[in-house]
């Protein structure tokens, strides 16, 4: 069955990827820059406050912060993270809902974690919120209930990540960086998650929620004199006690550098990072010139990676770096999500870019647009409360100068360019970095050994693996038209397909960060007529149609025409199963055995399309379909599964596209020969 969603998809694409180079303000003068001090007192408990006056605005802002030492949570990864959403869920006068009430009422927003809590709000109302935050983080009241629900959202979340290739990407990066019993190099599965009990994550509260190392740190329209009174009044019975203090050796670099690679045959494009870690503190001499050497490589659309990968070759949709810094071990990463064709392409040229960062001097240009531009976000980020309070956190705990801060631009222009190359040699590099790859080891793994640089397979979990087999042989007497025919035959058969005049289908899905889930519509029936709709309640996002004679697209409110080439594209493919046609269509082949979402699949070959069949069962698993996207070759997957019998024929009740941004639909009803009319296409 074929499901014509590919422009809804190119769409969404297009507005939640799209990258925009924006120019830099030039600075012509040096702005005089004054953070307001704050004057600090300790409690008999050890909690430090910072208290921050500003009368500008009638707000304030608090901030508590616990600077524990990162520890590993072991066979019961998951438990901070439990422990994070319970605290703030009730206490023994207030109930959650009551709480939550009580902050709306006020206007004011307040957050809770494992490593502290954030509130805010008008300074008429100061003492209450302050009352508030101290209240949930401190008389927290662990239920049963609710630590049910949060931990079966957990774990729907980790299955929900399963299969896309960012997050394997990501998770395998830190845990061959640092490693696996690492703090920073431990993830969350679903067996460590449902091993955590609430007595585990009280524990953990009990254990870490401490104010041996807290900070709380006051920003706004207060006095100081009234706030050390509530402070005291609020947090002095907090109980005196220390977090642990575990250690953990350093991570090691590779001695030399070395391609780790995850096969993930769903993949549609490749996640590539290059990575070391790193030990950069913000006391540390060359701080400045480090953040200013990662800009010019790669902090943003004027960075040389995305000017290169992106601007100059259209491989990607950006390419970045990014460097940690603090107390405790980072990693240096530069990144980029590229198609198959150009993975190994791709690696060469972030080599490149490392490498010239360390043979090369940046031009004077570079230099001065890198300083603009931290310049000019520090000079516009120095006055917001939030800014005001990490800065007089960090000078605590990071152990800074009191005037760091008034210094800083003063340090960021006195960087020179010897000072760039010298600091990429030391943090960028280049002869023993880990290249994690993430991708469709059928499609790129063959051109990847080509560049002789030593190649290592691991699973989706860091874990080493054998080099895998990435396609079979097919058996004698299996053809493209073999395939297809038992697709239909499992599907329920000639007769009953042929006996579908219209399917329509309704289920749901989710994008990033929408405030409520979207449905989706889909209407199709045996003339080649396509409805196709995503909507949030009543308000249609995204519509698709395609009829006899022409086509359109609505994106909120705005119509686009379908005519010409990718009309009669759209056209070809509107067929309600597309088998019945391609097993006498010239050129669709059969290409051989892959792996698809560890099934064994036949793939098939029709123009710019791949399809894939199970094995096993006969169904059609996914199809794959490259198409050009704003002078840029990409590839979109449809994945299906769940199939379930509707009047004698199977039909996919869970759809997967991945086009840079993925769409799980769950289809709720499908109905077949009833449902659609013509009107429905108009």
């Amino acid at each position: 069955m074929k499901k014509t969603i590919y422009i809804l998809s190119s769409l969404f694409l297009t507005l939640v990827m799209q990258g925009q180079v924006i120019p830099q303000p030039q600075s012509t003068s040096v702005p005089s820059i004054k953070i307001g001090k704050s004057t600090n007192f300790e409690l008999k408990n050890g909690l430090k406050v910072m208290v921050v006056e500003n009368h500008k605005l009638p707000r304030v802002s608090y901030s508590l912060s616990l600077d524990n030492m990162p520890y590993a949570e072991g066979d019961i990864k998951g438990v901070a993270d439990i422990t994070s959403q319970l605290i703030g869920s009730g206490s023994a006068t207030t109930s959650k809902n009551a709480f939550n009430e009580e902050v709306d009422f006020l206007g004011a927003n307040i957050y809770f974690s494992s490593n502290g809590a954030a509130a805010s709000g008008l300074s008429k109302y100061s003492d209450k919120i302050l009352t508030l935050m101290a209240d949930g983080a401190l008389n927290t009241v662990f239920t049963q209930a609710e630590f049910d629900k949060i931990q079966t959202k957990l774990l729907e979340g980790i299955k929900s990540q399963e299969k896309s290739v960012p997050a394997v990407a990501g998770r395998v990066v830190d845990a061959l960086a640092f490693g696996k019993n690492h703090p920073s190099g431990e993830y969350l599965t679903t067996e460590s998650v449902s091993k955590v009990t609430l007595q585990d994550a009280i524990n953990n509260y009990k254990t870490n929620f401490v104010p041996g190392n807290a900070y709380l740190v006051i920003v706004g329209d207060v006095n100081t004199n009234d706030v050390k009174k509530l402070v005291t009044k609020l947090f002095g019975s907090w109980k005196k006690a220390s977090a642990p203090q575990p250690t953990y050796p350093d991570p090691k670099n590779v001695q030399q550098t070395q391609i780790n690679f995850v096969d993930m045959p769903n993949a549609v494009q490749s996640e590539i990072a290059l990575v070391n870690t790193v030990n950069l503190k913000i006391t540390d001499k060359q701080y400045f010139a480090t953040i200013l050497a990662n800009q010019i490589l790669g902090g943003g659309g004027e960075g040389r990676l995305f000017l290169n990968l992106r601007e100059k070759h259209g491989w990607t949709y950006g390419s970045y770096s990014d460097i940690g810094f603090g107390k405790y071990v980072q990693k240096f990463s530069s990144t980029a999500s590229v198609r198959n064709a150009v993975t190994d392409s791709s690696v060469v040229e972030i080599l490149n870019e490392l490498k010239r960062m360390r043979t090369d001097l940046v031009s004077a240009d570079d230099l001065k647009n890198a300083k603009a531009k931290y310049i000019g976000n520090f000079v516009m980020q120095v006055q917001k409360p939030t800014t005001i309070a990490r800065y007089a956190l960090n000078t605590q705990t990071q152990d800074l100068p009191s005037d760091f801060y008034e210094n800083y631009i003063k340090n960021i222009n006195a960087v020179t360019v010897q000072d760039i190359k010298d600091v990429a040699n030391r943090f960028f590099l280049a002869d023993n970095t880990r290249i994690v790859i993430a991708g469709k080891g059928s499609e790129v793994a063959a051109s990847l050994e080509k560049l002789k640089i030593p190649m290592y397979y691991f699973d989706k979990y860091g874990n080493p693996v054998e080099k895998p087999v990435f396609k079979k042989e097919v058996a004698a007497g299996v053809t493209a038209k073999t395939v297809l025919d038992n697709y239909i035959t499992a599907i329920g058969g000639l007769k009953a397909v042929q006996a579908v005049k219209t399917i329509a289908m309704v289920g749901q899905t989710v994008i990033p960060q929408a405030p409520a889930p979207l449905t989706y519509t889909s209407k199709a029936d045996a003339k080649g007529k396509v409805f196709v709709e995503l909507a949030m309640g009543p308000n249609s996002m995204m519509k698709q149609v395609i009829n006899e004679t022409s086509g359109y697209i609505v994106q909120q409110g705005q119509r686009m025409d379908i005519t010409g080439e990718p009309l009669a594209e759209m056209k070809k493919s509107a067929v309600l199963f597309e088998e019945t046609v391609l097993a006498s269509k010239a050129g669709v082949t059969l290409e051989g055995i892959e792996t698809f979402n560890g099934k064994e699949a036949y793939v098939i070959k029709n123009g710019t399309t791949k399809l894939y069949y199970d094995v096993t069962t006969g169904l059609k698993l996914a199809d794959a379909k490259t198409m050009d996207q704003g002078g840029r070759s990409i590839t979109q997957t449809n994945s299906y599964g769940d199939y379930r019998a509707v009047k004698g024929v199977k039909v996919p009740y869970n759809i997967i596209q991945n086009v840079g941004i993925e769409l799980d639909i769950k289809i709720s009803e499908v109905k077949i020969n009833e449902g659609v009319t013509d009107t429905d296409f108009k």
